[in-house]
């Protein structure tokens, strides 16, 4: 089982509720078939670096998850076909990206270091 991310962008049309419920579909996709989610981090409503479809905001969502290729397929065809969806992106992450994120997570990037006084 590799380990993967997805960004997944949602148009800025939906209610707050509606972006969840369309999340939840994807993330039970995972789940059912086998998928381990080991982080799901939501960013709410953004700007868009360029209009996709006549919109420059939208919902985004990067989730990271352990599963097996073809279950990857089976996500895009159903990210493709629903109309909420603006854009997504799916990567595989190797060995420096999974210690990357486990670092982030653990928030190894966010501890400050002591200044000593000369």
């Amino acid at each position: 089982m590799n380990q993967y991310e997805t960004v997944i962008v949602l148009t800025p049309l939906l209610s707050e509720d509606a972006a969840k419920e369309a999340l939840a579909k994807f993330k039970a996709i995972l789940t059912d078939n086998g998928a381990e989610i080991i982080q799901e981090d939501n960013w709410g409503l953004r700007k868009l670096a360029y209009p996709i479809e006549k919109k420059s905001n939208g919902f985004f969502n990067l989730t990271e998850y352990k599963s097996s290729g073809d279950l990857i397929a089976k996500l895009e065809l159903e990210l493709k076909r629903d109309e909420r969806v603006l854009r997504f992106l799916t990567i595989r992450l190797d060995k420096h990206a999974v210690a990357y994120n486990e670092k982030k997570r653990s928030g190894a990037f966010n501890k400050k270091t002591k200044e000593v006084a000369a």
